[in-house]
């Protein structure tokens, strides 16, 4: 623990450290940028997601675009202003804590996305190179496949193993957690996997 926590209870740091993750993950960038640029609300749109995937069925590049490096940057700002103002450990609560605010926002009712940028954002800022290797696999299964769905948890569930070669026990069990809520929320998307129906990715023209 920091010198800023000396005297402090530590399960009120943990659980201020775990709030904070949350609440910075819970911003729902898709929504709060497809309604500034006047596309409506992106809960009517395609799978209904708050994510860049879906942002990205409104024709809209650009949007998608930022939603997916603002999804990741509040997963990685997460990690690294706690590791700053505290320690590593901590910083990887941060980032569990932002994975669970993006997927069910206190201010959607609960109802968020699915995680993916936001996980491989804080894989990156706990381990570089294991958020680096996720991305890659995502990037090679997504250009394979053009499912999006398939290539997250593929990129997903090997996470754990690049963190079991590359990083410690702390990374490898908080990518295996990751890992399972994202099979959890891509419960109805393996369904539809199986059965034939998924969507694929199409890149539409910019609006």
């Amino acid at each position: 623990m920091s010198t800023m926590t000396a005297g402090i209870d530590p399960t009120l740091v943990t659980a201020i450290v775990l709030i904070g993750g949350y609440l910075l993950g819970s911003i729902p960038f898709g929504l709060v940028l497809t309604k500034m640029a006047g596309l409506g609300d992106i809960r009517t749109v395609g799978s209904g997601n708050i994510g860049a995937t879906n942002v990205l069925r409104t024709g809209n590049k650009g949007l998608a675009a930022a939603t997916l490096l603002l999804d990741g940057g509040k997963g990685a700002a997460a990690v690294l202003l706690t590791q700053a103002a505290l320690d590593p450990a901590m910083g990887v609560l941060a980032g569990v804590g932002a994975v669970i605010g993006h997927n069910f926002p206190v201010w959607l009712r609960f109802k968020g996305g699915k995680g993916v940028a936001t996980t491989l954002g804080t894989l990156i800022a706990i381990a570089w190179p294991v958020g680096l290797l996720a991305c890659a696999t995502w990037l090679a299964v997504a250009a394979l496949t053009r499912y999006s769905s398939l290539a997250a948890l593929v990129a997903l569930g090997i996470a754990p193993l690049y963190a079991y070669w590359l990083a410690g026990e702390v990374v490898t069990f908080a990518a295996a957690l990751l890992a399972l809520l994202a099979i959890l929320r891509h419960h109805t998307n393996i369904r539809r996997l199986m059965d034939g129906t998924e969507s694929k990715i199409r890149f539409g023209k910019s609006v």
